[in-house]
Order: C-alpha cells, then sequence, then structure tokens
C-alpha cells in the first residue's frame, strides 16, 4: 500500500476509485493528500482571507477528521461540470403527460451530474381514474415509478455516479397499498428506496382502530360524490377531494409493518412532524427527502453534506484515561460550518431551480460518524446509558457550535435570503437553542437555514479507514464489505473494523475488549434509542437502519414504529435479512442475494 494515511486496501481503491481526480485517463491526484489539498484550494474562492482558510479547511480534512459529501471530494477543484451536492429533492410533478416527463427529464440531468434525486409521486392521480380531456384512465403512480427507475438504470450503464432515488406516497393516496407492495417483486423498482409520508391523523386513526379515507383531488366532473377537504402538494390551499375507498386503518398499518417486516421496504416518514420542526414552516412545505432520508426538503432543495469522525477526537484510546476531545470538536464543527457554506457559492447545479432554492436557504447538513468506534476506543458499551449520554453531549456540541458559527457568518458574510427573524425564532426547533444563541440570531442574524443532519456516511467512513458509519453500530470486528466497480460488478473486500484494527495493533491481541459490540448483539429497542438521543440536535433527520433479527417476533416488529413516533423521530428503517434484498455486509463464507436499498451502491456517496 503506497500511501500511510490508508491502512486498508479498501480505502485505498475507494479513493482512486470515487474520489481520486483523473483528467483523461491520468491520475493528478497523486495521494489523499493531494485531494484535501485540491478541495481546500477550491473551497476558500469565495474567501477574502483564502491563504487563512485554506489552511484551516486543509486542517479539518487532513487525517480524515471531517469528512465531506463524496460529490465535494471528488468534484471540488475539478474542471468537471458536476455538481457538489449530493442530493437533491425535485420540483412537484403536475398531473399530466408533459408535466410527468418534464420531471423525468430533470430527473435525468441531475442524476447525470451526479445527484441523487427525491420524488413525490401523491400529485398523480391513482390507476383506473378518468384522465381529464384524453377519454382514458390512469395508471397511477407507481407504473410512472417504473419509467423513473429504466431511466435512473440507464444513467447508471453510462458510467455516471450511481443512480439513487427516493420516492414518497401519501398514507392517503388510493394507490397507497400498490405502493406498500410494489417492492416484493425482485425486478420492480430496483433503484428506489420507497418511503410512506405518514400523517398525524393516521396514526391517531390507527390508534383509536377508525376508518381511514384514500382521497384524491377532485375534478370538475366529481364534485358531486363524498369529498374531504385536504391540503395536496401542489395546490396553495385544502382542496375538495374525493374519497375513493375506506379502509381500517390499522389495516392499512399493519400492510407497511409486514413490507417492513418481509421486505425491508417502504419506510416511514412522519410528515407531519417532519413540516412541523421545518426552520423554514414559515415558507416552505416538505413532502420528500433525500434517498436516505436523512434531509427533507422542499422542491428543487439541495442536501450539502458533512461528517465529523469522532474517531480521530478520542485522546488515549483504550486507556483509563480515554476521552473525547470535546473543544476539537466543536471548533472542527465551526470550521466545518463555514467549508459547507462555500460549497453552496462554488458548486455547479443542474438546474437553476436548484441554485435558486440552495441560494435562498443556504442549507447544510453537519453531522457525525464513527460514533461506535469512538465509544469502542472510550471502552463505553454502545447500548448503556453512557453511550447514549456521550452521543447526546458531542451531538449537542455539534450543533450549539454550528449554530454559533453561522450567526458569526452571518455578520460577515450576511444571512440567509429567506430569513424571516420573528418567524425563524419562533421555529420549534429554534426554541431549543441556548438563549445566547437565540439572542444572536435576533441581533445579527444567521447565515444557514439549517445546520445539522446524520448521513449514512457508508462510503466516506470506509475512505477514512473503516469507521463505522454514522452513528450505527460496527457490523463486525472482521467481515466482507461488497462493493460496485465501476463497470457495474462487485468485488469483495476484507475489512477490519477501524476500532478493532487499531487495538490489535496497540495490544497484539485478538482477545476485543468488552465495549466491542455488534449491530446484531445489540436489540432493535437499542438501536432507536440511540436514534432518539441525538434527534434533538439534529434540524432535519437521522438515516439510521435498525438491524432486526430473522427470527424477530412480527408483533414486537411493529411496536418499533409506534415507539419511533411516539419518542419523537421524524422517520424509521429497518432491515431484517430476507430474500428479495439479502445483505450488503457479510461473513465471507456467507450466502448473501441483491443489495439492500440502503447499501453503498444505492448511496449517493
Amino acid at each position: 500500500m503506497n500511501d500511510p494515511h490508508f491502512t486498508t486496501p479498501i480505502a485505498q481503491r475507494i479513493w482512486d476509485t470515487k474520489y481520486r481526480h483523473y483528467e483523461r485517463g491520468a491520475a493528478l491526484d497523486a495521494c489523499i493528500e493531494d485531494t484535501w489539498q485540491r478541495v481546500a484550494k477550491a473551497l476558500v474562492e469565495p474567501e477574502n482571507n483564502a491563504d487563512y482558510w485554506r489552511v484551516r479547511f486543509y486542517g479539518i480534512l487532513r487525517d480524515f477528521k471531517f469528512l465531506p459529501g463524496g460529490r465535494i471530494l471528488a468534484g471540488a477543484g475539478t474542471a468537471h461540470q458536476v455538481t457538489l451536492f449530493n442530493c437533491f429533492v425535485m420540483g412537484t410533478i403536475a398531473d399530466s403527460m408533459d408535466g410527468i416527463f418534464d420531471a423525468l427529464k430533470e430527473g435525468a440531468l441531475t442524476m447525470q451530474q451526479g445527484g441523487g434525486v427525491g420524488y413525490d409521486f401523491s400529485t398523480l392521480r391513482p390507476r383506473g381514474a378518468q384522465a381529464a380531456g384524453v377519454g382514458s384512465v390512469a395508471s397511477g403512480p407507481v407504473s410512472f415509478m417504473r419509467i423513473w427507475d429504466s431511466m435512473c438504470a440507464t444513467i447508471l450503464s453510462t458510467g455516471a455516479r450511481r443512480g439513487a432515488m427516493m420516492g414518497t406516497l401519501r398514507c392517503d393516496h388510493p394507490d397507497i397499498e400498490e405502493f406498500i407492495a410494489a417492492k416484493q417483486n425482485r425486478s420492480q423498482l430496483r433503484h428506489f428506496n420507497v418511503s410512506v409520508l405518514v400523517s398525524d391523523a393516521f396514526m391517531t386513526a390507527v390508534s383509536r382502530d377508525e376508518e381511514w379515507p384514500l382521497v384524491f383531488p377532485a375534478n370538475e366532473s366529481e364534485m358531486g360524490g363524498e369529498l374531504l377537504l385536504r391540503a395536496w402538494p401542489g395546490y396553495g390551499d385544502a382542496v375538495p377531494c374525493k374519497v375513493y375507498k375506506r379502509i381500517r386503518a390499522c389495516e392499512l398499518w399493519q400492510n407497511i409493518m409486514r413490507a417492513n417486516y418481509d421486505y425491508a421496504e417502504p419506510g416511514v416518514l412522519f410528515i407531519d412532524r417532519i413540516n412541523r420542526l421545518n426552520n423554514l414552516y414559515y415558507c416552505e412545505t416538505i413532502h420528500a427527502t433525500n434517498p436516505c432520508g436523512e434531509v427533507p426538503l422542499p422542491p428543487y432543495g439541495a442536501c450539502n453534506l458533512g461528517s465529523i469522525n469522532l474517531a480521530q477526537f478520542v485522546r488515549d484510546p483504550f486507556s483509563a484515561q480515554a476521552r473525547l476531545d470535546l473543544d476539537a470538536i466543536a471548533t472542527t464543527a465551526a470550521i466545518a460550518v463555514r467549508l459547507l457554506d462555500n460549497v453552496i457559492d462554488v458548486s455547479h447545479f443542474p438546474l437553476a431551480s436548484q441554485t435558486g432554492q440552495a441560494q435562498r436557504s443556504r442549507r447544510i447538513g453537519l453531522g457525525l460518524t464513527g460514533l461506535a468506534d469512538a465509544l469502542i476506543m472510550l471502552q463505553i458499551h454502545y447500548s448503556s446509558s453512557a453511550a447514549v449520554q456521550t452521543a447526546q453531549q458531542v451531538m449537542q456540541r455539534i450543533c450549539h457550535a454550528a449554530y454559533q458559527a453561522s450567526i458569526e457568518l452571518a455578520q460577515e458574510k450576511g444571512v440567509f435570503p429567506l430569513l424571516d427573524k420573528e418567524k425563524y425564532l419562533a421555529g420549534v426547533f429554534v426554541r431549543t437553542l441556548p438563549e445566547s444563541i437565540r439572542e444572536g440570531i435576533a441581533q445579527y442574524g444567521i447565515r444557514n437555514s439549517h445546520l445539522t443532519a446524520v448521513a449514512p456516511a457508508g462510503t466516506i467512513s470506509l475512505l477514512a479507514n473503516n469507521i463505522s458509519s454514522g452513528l450505527e453500530p460496527v457490523f463486525g470486528h472482521r467481515y466482507t464489505r461488497r462493493v460496485l466497480k465501476r463497470d457495474g460488478c462487485y468485488a469483495d473486500y476484507a475489512v477490519d473494523d477501524y476500532a478493532a484494527a487499531l487495538w490489535r495493533k496497540d495490544r497484539a491481541s485478538d482477545d476485543l475488549p468488552a465495549a466491542f459490540v455488534t449491530a446484531h448483539e445489540l436489540t432493535p429497542a437499542e438501536h432507536l434509542s440511540m436514534q432518539a438521543a441525538i434527534q434533538p440536535y439534529v434540524d432535519q433527520a437521522i438515516s439510521k437502519t435498525i438491524n432486526i433479527p430473522a427470527d424477530y417476533d412480527f408483533v414486537q416488529f411493529s411496536d418499533l414504529y409506534r415507539q419511533a413516533y411516539d419518542l419523537g423521530l421524524k422517520g424509521c428503517t429497518t432491515f431484517r435479512p430476507n430474500a428479495v434484498t439479502g445483505e450488503i455486509l457479510h461473513k465471507p463464507d456467507a450466502q448473501h442475494a441483491a443489495p439492500h436499498c440502503c447499501g453503498l451502491e444505492r448511496e449517493a456517496d
């Protein structure tokens, strides 16, 4: 291995194939140091004091302390006409053939430049409904999702970035049952993650065992039937909706749960909570997220992500003096906010509408990765109360440092254009911030509408020598990782977990410490507790997969999603091994099938 910064072959392979700068087949980044220098130099372009900030940007990139989103690593400082944003939520799909194929074209252009896409298909009329003006009947949103899926496969086959998509549908859309079952055929919608938009009203109906109406906006000829007023995407105000049928809310909930239990999809997004806690509640409505769910976005919104690698901030690991350097984490967070804010100004965007949305809100999503490895190095068991407290403490520090840095940026560079101070300060999340931060916003404003999100960070965590990804537990101390290659085939790599490898190197022992716990040794409730612990300090959302044993009781499984709702989460994703999605991580001798939708080849790195 040539580069001393890489301790695992897979890390160097990830860098070489995904993030190293090539021009016409020639490598311009000789080593990862060159990549860090290239990114730091590119992202100081908006600064008056470029030399000062280039040193500081390089300082947090070096040794993988801060891991910006993969598009930033791959594209910043190159001549390539690509976006530095990982993912987008696309515009509202108009319910017409022109509207549908205009939206398809916008998605293709966005994916061609490297962005993953999210769509809400709730605006498309249900299967069997009359198509106004042409005398035919509609084929429904799921049928059009298949066109998107084919487009994504085509873009992927051209050698462009991997095709990650999110598709959502309201829980009261008449085709919701078809949507729930859409991915149960292993040949269907393989490039989509899918999630149901679950409302507070639906959760109440489930708890009361009430009937649940499935509705869609009525056209003029349908005004004589049973109608209910509903807020609906694509309409400014609540509109009369035709009731297509009524089903028991509990029955629909069980259908969602059974599909999750058997096929790992669809996920659940608690959409009313997402909108209620949105810092820009006063000027936008959200109906979809990026492909992995950690950034709920309005039409044409984009996610600009980066993760602080906690494993690099553990001092004296595995000793009685082991500790997290919280001050260094806060300092890194403040510099990372400036770096990500600059990404907005230097990035290309596939569409002008995306440029405008990013510049008006200046959203960024700063999070953490390597949490599980950091806990192991601190000799704290992931399921313990000490682990929960440590995670909370770290995420709180990142959150507050980020908000303070954004206030200081506002003083220097100006506030984000959509800021209405009075309404912003009245927001549910903003009201939870310390008084000193709220006073700073009142006096100076703030540069970025949103500042925190916890991404899966799977690929960039592999790049950082296989640290544990995001807030996920360690999968195993030694296992096989399957990676999608440029030619569309998979390669298997034997990999060691970062903390386990460090322990063996320092101790020359395979007897791992008691704190070393894997994802499959934790109960689903313990997974959920960690996600719930840090949500109060995340103004957007959290990508987290709750691992479910194959023999886990279905009744207990169903209750996990109710617990997620009661704990204040914005969404929930589980994974139980099954014949359709298989496993992305496996032991060398294990059989495995098609990849799970949230595997590395689906993450928009």
